[in-house]
């Protein structure tokens, strides 16, 4: 009786080993990052497949030696080969479910390498895998997303007549390393991939990719000018050379189709299925006037591609904007706004997202008028305002626990958040000297975070700390703004002279507008009010005001229920 723990014992030990050790040890699947892809890929789309070869290099971002790593690949591919100096290593294969790809799964390998790899140093990796990409809505339609829906917006696939694939967070054809992500959760993509995007940042890929159609390529990085095109035996018959800095700043996507192409200008094209010329001929048309927020300088060219389904989502990666190619309307045109301003050389996600959302608010407003433009800015910063109501409910201290602008992973937060920052900051500076500072900017010099700040404050002549303190530096919440009094009294010259005390209960500051309204018209006033903090202005009327409201949604808030006052009327 005594001998059975020890034979219980060792009956576990053995299942720990056909399971991977997954029951003898906690994976930490994200102790590597991957700093370097060298792959060559071969597409069969007739066979809708990808087989992949190369080397990748991996570091140990943790502060203790690390023996396994964990490699992630889409879950309709298969790993083949993994070696380290020539020498085939031991791992271990297992499905791992994750929304991270569009399968709703990934093919894991927990790879045991040859020997400790020291904190912050590296180790090469011979890599091979192959299989087949398929459209695939599962991790869509296994939430509830109708089918259609699913299929516009997880279009992803290599086909006989049309391959496209977006890399981590829509299909990992290439390899990642992230924890499970779960679309029912709120937000579980964005900071998921947000942190695997943030290990990214000093990567480079380089990719050589051979199809077996004759068939135009486009990949969302840079050419490197090698093209082959042959029919000698079983070669490929259309090859080319990319590479891109920084996967992580944009998703690594590749497509191949039987594209016809008309240039926009020298640095731009429009590349369409037979039957489009007329409407490619106007995206090119539009594309080559184009230049949204001029004053950032140098903007770069875009390649536009069609995607096959008329109904299927517009992305857009690096220079690379994928789209139906339908009729040229105003969500079209935000579109290629958005992706020539990111064309921009800003280092940093907050600076250049915001900017390219901004330049999409202009547009709005210059084709529609202001108020269109704080419609959109309120549509798309919803995300932002429910996810700060729900920390204001849970969180007596925001300042302590949440994530600053210019470090943040999360996409979604950083999209949001920066659109407003933007769009408050040239409301405060004003038009002329917020276009001075942007085009003050000098990439090579922007070497800490404060950098663009002290540019704009350089040329706004404003003490501007407490703003970027509140708003990027630190994530304070939002404000909220209220009319805590208001009193209005005669003037001499038969107007009159509204006093009126602001109170921001919330704990980041901003200037807001205040519009007074009165028999037959308004008065609009900016007042700076600070985090958790009273402020007294007066603001003259030729008639007796009826009316404050505080903030027109150029400000995000928490609490706009208590923006509007009525005031009384002056007594005689």
């Amino acid at each position: 009786m005594k001998s059975r723990p020890t034979k219980v014992f060792g009956f576990l030990c053995a299942l720990c080993v056909l399971c991977g050790e997954s029951l003898c040890f906690s994976l930490d699947r994200e102790a590597f990052s991957i700093t370097n892809y060298d792959l060559n890929l071969q597409i069969e789309p007739e066979q809708h497949r990808l087989g992949a070869r190369g080397k990748i290099t991996l570091r140990n971002d943790t502060s203790i030696p690390q023996k396994i790593a964990v490699l992630q690949i889409s879950s309709s591919l298969d790993w083949r080969s993994i070696k380290v100096a020539d020498r085939p290593v031991q791992f271990v294969r297992q499905p791992f479910t994750s929304d991270m790809d569009h399968t709703g799964a990934l093919s894991e390998a927990i790879v045991t390498l040859p020997q400790e790899v020291a904190p912050h140093t590296t180790i090469d990796l011979d890599i091979g895998y192959e299989g087949v990409i398929l459209l695939d809505t599962t991790r869509l339609t296994r939430i509830g997303t109708p089918e259609d829906i699913a299929k516009n917006s997880d279009w992803d696939r290599i086909d006989e007549d049309f391959t496209a694939v977006r890399g981590a967070g829509y299909v990992a054809w290439y390899p990642i390393a992230t924890e499970s992500v779960d679309l029912s959760e709120e937000r579980d993509l964005s900071e998921i991939l947000g942190r695997w995007k943030a290990r990214e940042t000093t990567s480079e890929m380089n990719l050589f990719i051979a199809s077996t159609k004759r068939y135009k390529i486009l990949f969302s990085g840079t050419k490197n000018g090698f093209v082959m095109n042959t029919l000698n035996g079983s070669r490929p018959e259309s090859a080319e050379s990319f590479s891109m800095v920084q996967p992580g700043a944009n998703v690594p996507t590749f497509v191949l189709a039987d594209y016809k192409s008309v240039e926009a200008n020298t640095n731009s094209s429009v590349n369409f299925f037979s039957g489009k010329e007329i409407v490619a001929a106007s995206y090119a048309d539009v594309l080559g006037k184009l230049d949204p927020l001029p004053q950032l300088r140098a903007p770069g060219g875009l390649q536009v591609a069609q995607l096959s389904q008329s109904g299927a989502a517009p992305f857009v990666s690096g220079d690379l904007v994928l789209t139906p190619l339908s009729q040229l309307n105003n969500e079209g045109r935000l579109v290629l706004i958005y992706a020539l301003a990111r064309q921009k050389a800003y280092r940093r996600p907050w600076i250049s997202e915001g900017l390219a959302h901004l330049a999409q608010l202009l547009d709005i407003q210059e084709q529609h008028g202001r108020s269109a433009a704080l419609e959109y800015l309120k549509a798309h910063g919803a995300l932002l305002l429910d996810s700060e109501a729900r920390l204001n409910q849970t969180d007596a201290t925001p300042s302590t626990s949440r994530t600053s602008l210019v470090s943040t992973t999360d996409d979604l937060y950083l999209q949001s958040k920066a659109m407003w920052v933007w769009w408050m900051l040239r409301d405060m500076i004003g038009e002329a000297s917020f276009n001075i500072g942007l085009f003050s900017y000098e990439a090579h010099e922007d070497n800490d975070p404060t950098y663009m700040p002290r540019v704009i404050a350089d040329h706004s002549h404003r003490d501007l700390q407490w703003f970027f303190d509140d708003w990027v530096y630190h994530d304070r919440g939002l404000p909220d703004f209220k009319v805590e009094s208001a009193f209005a009294s005669k003037t001499p010259t038969n107007g009159f002279m509204l006093t009126i005390t602001l109170d921001n209960l919330g704990a980041a500051g901003a200037e807001v507008p205040v519009i007074v309204t009165f028999a037959g018209g308004e008065v609009t006033k900016r007042i700076e009010v600070r985090a958790k903090s009273k402020t007294t202005v007066r603001v003259e009327t030729p008639a007796a005001p009826q009316e404050i409201r505080v903030n027109d949604g150029s400000v995000p808030e928490i609490n706009p229920a208590n923006n509007v006052f009525k005031v009384e009327p002056p007594k005689d």
